[in-house]
Protein backbone atom coordinates (compact mmCIF):
# COMPACT_ATOMS: atom_id res chain seq x y z
CA UNK A 1 0.00 0.00 0.00
CA UNK A 2 2.91 2.43 0.62
CA UNK A 3 3.60 2.51 -3.14
CA UNK A 4 0.28 4.30 -3.67
CA UNK A 5 1.63 7.50 -2.10
CA UNK A 6 4.44 9.58 -3.56
CA UNK A 7 7.53 10.53 -1.58
CA UNK A 8 6.20 14.09 -1.52
CA UNK A 9 2.92 12.92 0.04
CA UNK A 10 4.79 10.85 2.62
CA UNK A 11 6.94 13.85 3.53
CA UNK A 12 3.89 16.11 3.82
CA UNK A 13 2.42 13.54 6.22
CA UNK A 14 5.70 13.53 8.14
CA UNK A 15 5.35 17.29 8.56
CA UNK A 16 1.92 16.68 10.10
CA UNK A 17 3.31 14.08 12.50
CA UNK A 18 6.13 16.44 13.50
CA UNK A 19 3.68 19.33 13.96
CA UNK A 20 1.45 17.20 16.15
CA UNK A 21 4.29 15.58 18.11
CA UNK A 22 6.20 18.77 18.81
CA UNK A 23 3.02 20.64 19.74
CA UNK A 24 2.15 17.98 22.29
CA UNK A 25 5.72 17.94 23.63
CA UNK A 26 5.50 21.66 24.28
CA UNK A 27 2.00 21.62 25.78
CA UNK A 28 1.55 18.22 27.49
CA UNK A 29 4.94 16.80 28.42
CA UNK A 30 5.62 19.51 31.04
CA UNK A 31 2.22 18.77 32.59
CA UNK A 32 3.01 15.06 32.86
CA UNK A 33 6.59 15.55 34.05
CA UNK A 34 5.87 18.29 36.61
CA UNK A 35 2.20 18.17 37.63
CA UNK A 36 0.72 14.77 36.83
CA UNK A 37 0.24 13.65 40.44
CA UNK A 38 -1.49 16.88 41.44
CA UNK A 39 -4.01 16.92 38.58
CA UNK A 40 -7.64 15.86 38.92
CA UNK A 41 -8.00 12.27 37.69
CA UNK A 42 -9.49 12.98 34.26
CA UNK A 43 -7.08 15.85 33.53
CA UNK A 44 -4.22 13.48 34.36
CA UNK A 45 -5.69 10.84 32.07
CA UNK A 46 -5.99 13.34 29.21
CA UNK A 47 -2.43 14.60 29.75
CA UNK A 48 -1.05 11.04 29.72
CA UNK A 49 -3.15 10.05 26.71
CA UNK A 50 -1.95 13.05 24.71
CA UNK A 51 1.65 12.42 25.75
CA UNK A 52 1.29 8.87 24.39
CA UNK A 53 -0.20 10.34 21.20
CA UNK A 54 2.92 12.49 20.80
CA UNK A 55 5.12 9.41 20.99
CA UNK A 56 2.99 7.70 18.35
CA UNK A 57 3.17 10.84 16.20
CA UNK A 58 6.96 10.62 16.32
CA UNK A 59 6.69 6.98 15.23
CA UNK A 60 4.73 8.35 12.27
CA UNK A 61 7.89 10.11 11.10
CA UNK A 62 9.33 6.68 10.37
CA UNK A 63 6.11 4.94 9.30
CA UNK A 64 3.79 7.63 7.93
CA UNK A 65 1.31 5.28 6.25
CA UNK A 66 1.13 2.72 9.05
CA UNK A 67 0.50 5.43 11.64
CA UNK A 68 -2.17 7.20 9.58
CA UNK A 69 -4.93 6.21 12.07
CA UNK A 70 -3.20 8.48 14.63
CA UNK A 71 -3.72 11.48 12.35
CA UNK A 72 -7.30 10.39 11.71
CA UNK A 73 -7.93 10.07 15.46
CA UNK A 74 -6.54 13.58 15.98
CA UNK A 75 -8.90 15.00 13.36
CA UNK A 76 -11.94 13.04 14.48
CA UNK A 77 -11.83 13.89 18.20
CA UNK A 78 -11.22 17.57 17.50
CA UNK A 79 -13.98 17.82 14.89
CA UNK A 80 -16.40 16.05 17.26
CA UNK A 81 -15.47 18.40 20.14
CA UNK A 82 -15.74 21.50 17.95
CA UNK A 83 -19.10 20.39 16.53
CA UNK A 84 -20.67 19.00 19.69
CA UNK A 85 -19.31 21.40 22.30
CA UNK A 86 -17.64 24.54 20.96
CA UNK A 87 -20.01 25.56 18.17
CA UNK A 88 -23.22 25.16 20.22
CA UNK A 89 -21.64 27.18 23.05
CA UNK A 90 -20.38 29.77 20.59
CA UNK A 91 -23.81 30.11 18.98
CA UNK A 92 -25.49 30.51 22.38
CA UNK A 93 -22.77 32.98 23.43
CA UNK A 94 -21.87 30.67 26.32
CA UNK A 95 -18.23 29.88 25.47
CA UNK A 96 -16.11 30.47 28.58
CA UNK A 97 -12.42 31.42 28.53
CA UNK A 98 -11.21 27.82 28.99
CA UNK A 99 -13.36 26.52 26.14
CA UNK A 100 -12.36 29.48 23.96
CA UNK A 101 -8.69 28.63 24.56
CA UNK A 102 -9.30 24.98 23.69
CA UNK A 103 -11.19 25.99 20.55
CA UNK A 104 -8.19 28.08 19.50
CA UNK A 105 -5.83 25.15 20.09
CA UNK A 106 -8.17 22.72 18.31
CA UNK A 107 -8.31 25.05 15.30
CA UNK A 108 -4.76 23.96 14.45
CA UNK A 109 -6.36 20.70 13.28
CA UNK A 110 -6.50 22.38 9.86
CA UNK A 111 -2.79 21.53 9.52
CA UNK A 112 -3.50 17.84 10.08
CA UNK A 113 -6.53 18.01 7.75
CA UNK A 114 -4.24 19.41 5.06
CA UNK A 115 -1.54 16.72 5.34
CA UNK A 116 -3.80 13.65 5.29
CA UNK A 117 -3.97 12.01 1.83
CA UNK A 118 -7.77 11.86 1.73
CA UNK A 119 -8.03 9.90 -1.55
CA UNK A 120 -5.80 7.22 -0.05
CA UNK A 121 -7.89 7.21 3.15
CA UNK A 122 -11.06 6.80 1.08
CA UNK A 123 -9.59 3.93 -0.96
CA UNK A 124 -7.93 2.19 1.97
CA UNK A 125 -10.53 2.56 4.75
CA UNK A 126 -13.84 3.01 2.93
CA UNK A 127 -13.62 1.28 -0.44
CA UNK A 128 -11.32 -1.65 0.42
CA UNK A 129 -13.17 -4.70 1.80
CA UNK A 130 -12.51 -5.30 5.48
CA UNK A 131 -10.54 -8.22 6.89
CA UNK A 132 -12.33 -11.55 7.21
CA UNK A 133 -14.13 -12.18 10.51
CA UNK A 134 -13.20 -15.88 10.48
Amino acid sequence: MDQELSTRQLNVMRFGYAFMGIGLVVVKWPVVVQDARSLPVMEGVVACLLTAMSLLAFLGLRYPVRMLPILLFEVIWKVIWIGAVAIPQLVSNDLNAEARDLLFRCSFVVVILAVIPWRYVWRRYVRTPGDAWR
